[in-house]
């Protein structure tokens, strides 16, 4: 597999242009999109249970390509001044994930409050959700020690060793569960399949999170609180 730091320019520009992307989308929604109220949030099973106005769903939108504009470029710029080569890759990882997964899921929230969808516990949204949480598993693991992505435990950070396995795990995790969902979307109950995507991330995260711990207490080289 080809590692970020192979090519880190050409992801400091997908930072710079998915973030100008999300933004313009937020901008047009504001400006010119629907303008009868949208759906801005869903219940557990994937019902809308409250409504908008385009400018609420275009600021959430700008706001997000903020948020992945700062988050991302905060980790080119780390990834600049770190001077060990394994520090520079992890935190490459970091931004890779913060690329994918805010730009996603402004994507998901486009796609469901600009159509109108009262429903996202189908076949469709679920798999794009499950493709989610399967890329961001697949790169996970590899992330380093940062302030932003990944188990960020009192534990994780006392400990490189538990941050590295709690974060792998936690990759791992995603990664089964995104394919799992993936793969059972088209012919999972609704809205069964969401509850099930939902509390499989929960118990995931909570796992992670006793793995972050349970590796700490045990390493010898952890650092005291």
């Amino acid at each position: 597999m080809t590692t970020p730091r192979k090519s880190p320019s050409a992801l400091n520009l997908a930072t710079v242009v998915l973030s100008l992307m999300v933004g313009g989308l937020g901008l047009w929604t504001i400006f010119a999109g629907p303008t009868e109220l949208l759906p801005i949030h869903y219940n557990a099973a994937g019902q809308a249970d409250d409504w908008g106005t385009r400018e609420v769903v275009g600021g959430v939108l700008v706001g997000l390509a903020l948020l992945s504009l700062l988050l991302g470029g905060g980790m080119a710029l780390a990834v600049d001044r770190a001077d060990d080569p394994a520090r520079r890759r992890a935190l490459r990882y970091a931004q890779l994930v913060v690329v994918i997964s805010i730009p996603l899921t402004s994507l998901l929230i486009a796609s469901a409050s600009l159509s109108g969808a009262t429903d996202i516990g189908g076949a469709l949204p679920v798999a794009l959700i499950s493709v989610g949480f399967l890329l961001i598993g697949a790169f996970l693991g590899r992330v380093g020690p940062n302030p932003f992505v990944g188990v960020k435990t009192p534990w994780a950070y006392k400990s490189r060793l538990a941050w590295e396995r709690s974060n792998r795990l936690a990759g791992r995790l995603l990664f089964i569960i995104g394919l799992a969902g993936l793969l059972t979307a088209p012919f999972a109950p609704r809205p069964l399949g969401l509850y099930v995507l939902l509390v499989a991330v929960g118990v995931a995260a909570v796992w992670s999170v006793i793995e972050s711990w349970r590796v700490w207490r045990t390493d010898p080289d952890r650092q005291p609180f």
